[in-house]
């Protein structure tokens, strides 16, 4: 599955941080969605990564064994 957006995204440089709980680039936020998305994900044998979207944000694949 593969969600693209147009917001400022990520930095390349900071996309592996974002999994790492608590991190989160907004003032607000609790820095949790990401790492426990990919928890989640990794026990079922897949894998999340973000990537640059064509539309000019953020890319998040999942991936899920079939």
């Amino acid at each position: 599955m593969t969600v693209d957006d147009d917001g400022p995204g990520i930095p390349a440089t900071e996309r592996e941080e974002a999994f790492r709980p608590f991190h989160s680039g907004s003032p607000d936020g609790t820095g949790l969605g990401l790492a426990i998305a990919r928890d989640i994900v990794r026990a079922h044998g897949g894998d999340i990564v973000l990537e640059e979207s064509p539309l000019g944000g953020l890319r998040a694949r999942v991936r899920l064994p079939i």
